[in-house]
């Protein structure tokens, strides 16, 4: 990969980025791993051409088809929740790659990281920023995201980037006994939602943690 390109200039530069971090943590984050994993990698590499310059904004922003690159605060929020309740990192499933970011950021916390991603076209952008930026620990397919990936199952931790109406079963069923997931949930009004399997597998405790924002998890593949 380039370098320059990698590192970034003006708006795109490490003193850019580090500004984030700190509001980052000004906002309430605390888990210093998530920080350096988010200081050092470009979010605008995720983003088109015209969009770079305000990567390191704390917003979300368009990244085509409908779909946004989640704000950084909720990239950290949702990984700090996720690995602080996790009682292993060896096998994480993402739903919504989107344009990969927050796979790149999950893959470099985990062991081994399974996403799914729905619309064909971002999941290609999302499988080329992963080769660029070295991650290899990451298997990723086209798929109906409210499914999970039952094959590649049970997992550690889930974490999903869109919002369903209701939290659905199926990911819950692919949890592992002991393990978490990190969803939005709701329509009109969305919290982010944290549900953790018990040790022995018969049940599921729902926690609510803070209001939140994103798209809608919808059925079906975009090719």
């Amino acid at each position: 990969m380039d370098r320059l390109r990698h590192e970034g200039l003006g708006m795109t530069s490490q003193r850019t980025r580090n500004r984030l971090i700190q509001r980052l943590r000004d906002e309430g984050i605390s888990s210093e791993e998530v920080l350096d994993v988010m200081a050092s990698t470009p979010r605008h590499l995720f983003l088109d051409e015209a969009l770079a310059i305000r990567a390191y904004e704390d917003t979300a922003l368009p990244i085509g088809y409908g779909q946004t690159i989640s704000q950084p605060y909720i990239v950290a929020r949702m990984t700090e929740l996720l690995l602080s309740r996790a009682k292993s990192r060896a096998r994480v499933l993402e739903v919504g790659a989107g344009s990969g970011y927050q796979t790149a950021i999950l893959a470099r916390l985990v062991d081994k990281l399974y996403s799914v991603e729905r619309i064909a076209p971002l999941l290609d952008k999302a499988r080329e920023r992963m080769r660029e930026l070295g991650i290899f620990n990451v298997e990723m397919r086209l798929s109906n995201g409210g499914f999970g990936w039952p094959e590649q199952g049970p997992y550690d931790a889930i974490l999903c980037a869109a919002a369903p109406a209701s939290i659905p079963d199926e990911l819950r069923e692919q949890l592992a006994p002991g393990g978490v997931l990190v969803i939005p949930v709701g329509s009109d009004y969305q919290f982010l939602t944290i549900v953790t399997r018990s040790e022995d597998g018969s049940r599921f405790d729902v926690e609510k943690a803070e209001p939140v924002r994103f798209v809608p998890l919808l059925s079906g593949v975009v090719r």
